[in-house]
């Protein structure tokens, strides 16, 4: 095929820019059309979406900033009661005036320091002997950090313990001695499991425990561990 002389070529790419340009004209046309077809709809669209992002900012700014707050305030409050000795004081719940731990976590559960406050009136129950309201109260706190998560679970266990529902208790345990990457949490916490497996006759499962310790955390264990696991063969 011959080839096109350069000022056929240079029509003919002519024709091809301005069919190129016509054909963005028919699109800005049509994108137009669309616009003014749809103007109302896209605004309200449009709308919404800049007040769910203003919305969301508003919410931080407003409520959740002024909630944290008033929650530190009042978990601070309750901390320094209970460091004074003030046990009941540092409870609380009873009045707007000394909302203590429980009244801070019934007023701003949806907070950190709110759960966290759940957590401390949850081991202020178990001192005074109501295992049930501990339990309820532990189960409510929840973090990121695993070794608060293990202390969590073994002080819900130590909560079933006081029920008298020790398997449940066992459970618990298991779940504390996986929770945490610290060592010695979780040869604490895997103890104490192999304790109740023993207490509860359940001897392969009292081994288990211990025979993780003897491989994992003589360096806490004193030699204990040997003398569970033979503990296992006859009780």
């Amino acid at each position: 095929m011959a080839k096109l002389g350069k000022n056929a070529q240079n029509e003919q790419e002519g024709k091809e820019t301005v069919e190129f340009f016509k054909d963005l004209d028919r699109e800005a046309l049509n994108t137009e059309r669309f616009l003014e077809k749809y103007s109302k709809q896209l605004g309200i669209v449009f709308g919404v979406l800049v007040l769910g992002v203003l919305g969301f900012f508003a919410y931080k700014q407003f409520v959740v900033a002024p909630k944290n707050v008033e929650a530190v305030k009042g978990f601070l409050a309750a901390q320094k009661n209970q460091t004074s000795g003030k046990d009941k004081e540092a409870l609380g719940g009873n009045s707007a005036a000394n909302p203590g731990f429980v009244g801070t976590y019934n007023d701003y559960s949806g907070t950190k320091i709110g759960e966290l406050a759940a957590y401390n009136a949850g081991l202020l129950k178990f001192k005074a002997g109501k295992f049930q309201e501990a339990y309820d109260l532990l189960d409510k706190f929840s973090s990121d950090n695993k070794t608060l998560m293990a202390l969590k679970f073994g002080a819900m266990a130590d909560a079933k313990s006081g029920l008298n529902k020790n398997d449940e208790a066992l459970s618990l345990l298991d779940k504390a001695s996986t929770a945490s990457n610290d060592a010695y949490t979780t040869y604490y916490f895997t103890r104490k499991a192999g304790i109740v497996a023993l207490g509860l006759k359940k001897n392969a499962e009292a081994k288990k425990y211990f025979s993780a310790i003897d491989e994992k955390y003589q360096d806490y264990d004193n030699g204990m561990s040997d003398s569970y696991i033979e503990m296992t063969k006859y009780f």
